[in-house]
């Protein structure tokens, strides 16, 4: 297995739902160290790796949180109701496997619901909402769910294994974001910049881009670059009018998001990244969301304006416990950073 494919296996099976991100911030950690003068902690929970150098300044924003689950009731018989963290399709946590982050360490369970074979036929037509499944962990009472460490507020997460498919392409749950936590760490282990670099794992992006916020403030940079996933189309029920970016075609530059409530990329850093990109002959596509933001939204706006970009993987299935992505455009992605901050000052 490539390097870059082992740290995105790691990445992606550790597990950190909004505002329990510590398993995920460690692996951040341990990684990016080598690369960087100095490393700390906010009281938010954001780790700061700061590259020291001369001006102009890059920060480089990853979130380190993926979607999750949090315990909200426990019924008396055992099972357990629960809160959705961040944007779900509840179709998708259907009969999933997850894992209960207790007091007293992991417990696994499956999500439930009513059994079709009873329904009646206008409850078997209508979607089942997240309100009305259930956590099974094989307790016979809410007292043995306690006793095993479960009360109200534990973190669920999704149980899933980082897989290969054909042709180099993965999946796994939490792509969105561990890949471009993948894109920073390699992004700084590949290039050679004399410029300053604060490369930030942000917390709580999935629910408000919040770490974004506090950092960006923080540490006002003269430019920065959120690194993300983004919608790939090129598969049945996309058409090609609506989703141009595909697996396995590059990096992903992203011109506006959410019709341009999110970010619409300043003029200056779509001339820094694409122009980079066709220098060093990084194979690169333009996107233009109608949905979605991420971290650059929030810093675009942070004090008197920051200018941001994004660089992201196009990925399949966001926001399901199955994503998937093709390693070599992950590659693209992190070349195209290095390179970027190698030269933000021929722009800047």
């Amino acid at each position: 297995m490539s390097e870059i494919k082992g740290l995105l296996k790691r990445l992606s099976e550790a597990h950190g739902i909004s505002g329990y991100e510590d398993e995920v911030r460690g692996i951040l950690k341990s990684e990016i160290m080598p690369y960087v003068d100095e490393v700390k902690v906010d009281r938010l929970g954001n780790l700061i790796a700061i590259k020291r150098g001369k001006r102009p300044s890059v920060m480089i924003a990853a979130h380190l949180d993926e979607i999750g689950l949090m315990v909200r009731h426990i019924e008396d018989e055992g099972f357990i109701r629960f809160s959705t963290i961040g944007g779900w399709f509840d179709q998708t946590l259907l009969n999933q496997r997850v894992v209960l982050h207790g007091d007293r360490g992991k417990v696994f369970g499956v999500i439930g619901s009513k059994p079709p074979h009873v329904m009646k036929k206008e409850e078997r037509e209508r979607l089942i909402k997240s309100d009305d499944m259930f956590i099974d962990i094989g307790a016979s009472s809410k007292e043995e769910a306690e006793s095993m460490g479960i009360s109200i507020g534990t973190p669920i997460t999704i149980d899933r294994r980082f897989v290969e498919l054909k042709n180099g392409v993965v999946t796994c749950k939490a792509f969105d974001n561990r890949s471009g936590i993948v894109i920073m760490i390699e992004a700084l282990r590949r290039a050679s910049t004399e410029f300053e670099v604060y490369a930030v794992g942000t917390v709580q992006e999935e629910v408000g881009l919040k770490g974004a916020r506090t950092t960006a403030f923080e540490l006002m940079p003269d430019v920065a670059i959120a690194t993300d996933v983004t919608i790939a189309g090129g598969h049945p029920g996309l058409e090609k009018k609506h989703f141009n970016v595909e697996m396995g075609k590059g990096a992903v530059i992203t011109v506006c998001d959410a019709k341009g409530r999110g970010i619409i990329t300043p003029k200056s850093v779509l001339r820094w990244l694409k122009g980079t990109a066709e220098r060093h002959k990084i194979r690169y596509q333009l996107s233009v969301l109608e949905g979605g933001t991420t971290d650059a939204t929030a810093i675009l706006l942070t004090r008197s304006g920051i200018p941001s970009g994004v660089i992201s993987v196009p990925t399949r299935y966001i926001h399901t416990p199955v994503e998937v992505l093709d390693i070599n455009d992950l590659e693209e992605c992190a070349n195209l950073l290095a390179r970027a901050i190698e030269e933000v000052g021929e722009y800047f």
